[in-house]
């Protein structure tokens, strides 16, 4: 059994066509700008079995191969439910669905169990060096670094996301940082660099929990577009 916190039916940012984004919960990151944290604790998931699971999602089957699109496996972090997250990509594959695993690469293990059942590895890349990674994140960059190795050791395609903060993550420094970071992965098919907004804040005044970012204002577009072409060319 797994525990899951909401199911998407039509995703269209998360990996190539429609797709069913399944959004796991739990996560041991804290970051700063997380949108999601009602994901973080385990406890809060609904319960399911990869069967009750698969299920659901070939209602969708046929969106898939009209647009070539497939699973996401999200969260909170899906590498926090390894043994669920393994045979629900199992049976995804079992019946002929793209799958796809949304992570900060931050979980318990089993990767390269995992990363067998998967076609498309969404990384979210939170910092460059471990001081940065564990202000904005609470975690120890050691932990990504494990999946990062089991990622290199595989042939799985690679969409790589970062998100720019202001006053954090936004100089042009940080990205030169930023792009010896992405050099070392390969199979890259796309490159993300994602502006910081604070459309969830309202979620952690309902939970109780500081918001470590308050007053920081959303990120430029502009200045994202710029960093953007920045990186393309350092």
């Amino acid at each position: 059994m797994g525990r899951i916190h909401s199911i998407e039916s039509m995703g269209l940012l998360d990996g190539p066509g429609i797709r069913t984004v399944v959004f796991f919960q739990g996560c041991k990151l804290r970051c700063a700008y997380c949108h999601n944290p009602d994901t973080w604790q385990m406890d809060r998931g609904k319960k399911i079995s990869p069967k009750d699971l698969i299920k659901k999602v070939l209602r969708f089957k046929p969106y898939f191969k009209s647009s070539g699109g497939g699973v996401t496996c999200s969260g909170g972090d899906p590498l926090m439910q390894p043994e669920f997250l393994i045979e629900f990509l199992k049976l995804c594959k079992e019946n002929d669905i793209h799958t796809a695993v949304d992570t900060a690469g931050f979980g318990k293990g089993s990767y390269e169990e995992i990363l067998k059942y998967t076609d498309l590895v969404i990384l979210d890349v939170k910092h460059v060096n471990e001081n940065g990674y564990r202000r904005l994140t609470g975690g120890s960059m050691k932990v990504f670094e494990n999946f990062k190795k089991s990622l290199l050791d595989t042939s799985v395609k690679l969409w790589i996301r970062h998100v720019i903060v202001p006053g954090i993550t936004d100089s042009k420094e940080h990205i030169k940082n930023l792009k010896k970071v992405i050099r070392e992965f390969e199979n890259i098919e796309k490159i993300q660099l994602l502006p910081y907004h604070n459309l969830g804040t309202n979620k952690y005044k309902e939970m109780g929990i500081p918001y470590k970012l308050e007053g920081v204002k959303p990120m430029c577009e502009e200045r994202t577009i710029e960093l953007e072409k920045f990186l393309n060319i350092v």
